[in-house]
């Protein structure tokens, strides 16, 4: 009679032994842990927001765009079905940047900046540039249209990571650490300036001193360049009739006194939010798309997300955007080179505060400036370029150590479950 203790056992009576056996299970679960248990939770934190206000926006996109697209397309999918495939194109983009180590980064900074200025010259200063809403910022070529303003924001992250990298010793110095920085910063901000798309101007300067201040450059060092934007900002901002419009539309109290038809666009950004309440009026049930807001899935979405999703969604979009720039801060605190501590500041300043201007324009804190939502509005070219910078910043967010303690990890598991096996072969 044979007895348990000799009784011979099966390979599938012994899984728990068997497991080890297998390498190249083992080995693949190695590459994923390498690939995503070694990151940070920072890392979780930015690349989790990212994805989160990429699928809502193509959610708000497609309940607002589809009466224009209809009217203006032909099909009442087609914008949202742009918007879908510049997603699907960025976020494997984004996810590819976050691998790219920054010596990359620095030796691709001045082609890329002279790239996208040469870009915004063709714009500017030929018939390949398209004025939209007043301001010449689009470029076209062979039939498709993009912003090359959009590339230079993209730029002069990198460039400025670069940069500071070389003179992290003279910026306390204005002369020959702050100042070189402002001019080649300022003479790429200053050919979009010259397409007069102002908002852009904006977010871009501050983009650039924001960035620069984070970093720890004294205040002291900025506020005479402040001031000088600030005064260019207004004459530009007065030398426009378009823009004299929607500026006096913003201060005068109702749409009666000045221009009607400039303040159009606010008058009836309030009405949907007014009409939204608490609760809103449910997904896609806004009466604003109905032509009556302009530019309801891009500059002005958020009155749309107002009126559908109620005060309640719109402050659960304001916590996801205050959410981001706390990612984003605690990938400012823990980048470990210059150039981590550059590119996260600015990307940081350029997404933190394009929304909150876009926000501001709705809620009537600011006069239209025509700044979409970032990761929200409808836009290839703005959601293709802010993704590949939110990249950036996830690769100065990975733990390049972790991957090497991971592995060991793994390794040691492995020669426990061999050492195991040995000891039990050795008993039996």
């Amino acid at each position: 009679m044979t007895t348990p203790q000799t009784r011979p056992t099966s390979g599938a009576e012994r899984p728990q032994e068997q497991a080890p056996e297998r390498p190249g299970v083992s080995a693949a679960r190695i590459r994923l842990g390498r690939m995503w248990r070694v990151e940070s939770g920072d890392y979780f934190l930015l690349l989790g927001t990212t994805l989160f206000l990429v699928v809502f926006g193509l959610v708000m996109v497609l309940s607002s765009s589809v009466v224009e697209s209809r009217l203006e397309d032909g099909g009442a999918f087609v914008q949202f079905g742009r918007q879908a495939v510049f997603a699907v194109i960025g976020i494997p983009v984004m996810l590819l940047a976050s691998r790219v180590p920054e010596r990359i980064w620095m030796l691709l900074a001045w082609p890329a900046l002279g790239l996208s200025s040469v870009m915004q010259l063709l714009v500017v200063a030929t018939p390949l540039g398209v004025e939209v809403g007043g301001n010449t910022n689009w470029l076209s070529i062979g039939g498709f249209q993009f912003q090359p303003s959009e590339m230079i924001k993209v730029s002069l992250v990198m460039w400025l990571g670069l940069i500071v990298t070389k003179k992290q010793n003279q910026l306390g110095d204005f002369v020959h650490g702050v100042l070189p920085i402002l001019l080649v910063g300022g003479a790429a901000i200053g050919l979009v300036l010259v397409g007069g798309d102002l908002g852009t101007v904006m977010v871009m300067g501050a983009m650039l001193i924001g960035a620069l201040f984070l970093i720890g450059v004294r205040l002291r060092l900025l506020i005479g360049p402040v001031i000088v934007a600030g005064l260019l900002f207004v004459i530009v901002a007065f030398s426009s009739e378009n823009r004299m419009k929607r500026i006096m539309s913003f201060v005068q109290e109702s749409c009666t006194k000045i221009d009607v038809d400039a303040c159009w666009q606010v008058q009836h950004g309030t009405f949907a939010l007014a009409n939204g309440g608490i609760f809103g009026v449910g997904l896609g049930n806004s009466a604003a798309k109905w032509s009556w807001l302009p530019a309801a899935a891009n500059d002005f979405i958020f009155a749309i997300i107002g009126e559908e999703l109620g005060l309640i969604g719109a402050i659960v979009v304001i916590a996801l955007f205050v959410l981001l720039a706390v990612a984003f801060a605690r990938v400012l605190r823990s980048a470990q080179t210059p150039f981590g501590k550059a590119a996260t500041a600015a990307v940081m300043v350029w997404v933190i505060v394009q929304a909150c201007v876009n926000i501001g324009v709705v809620l009537r804190v600011f006069p239209v400036l025509g700044v979409p939502l970032p990761l929200v509005s409808a836009g290839g070219t703005a959601l293709l370029t802010t993704l590949f910078a939110i990249g950036i910043v996830l690769s100065v967010a990975r733990d390049p150590q972790a991957a090497a303690r991971q592995a060991e990890r793994w390794r040691a598991r492995r020669a426990a479950l061999a050492s195991k096996r040995r000891a039990g072969a050795s008993a039996a």
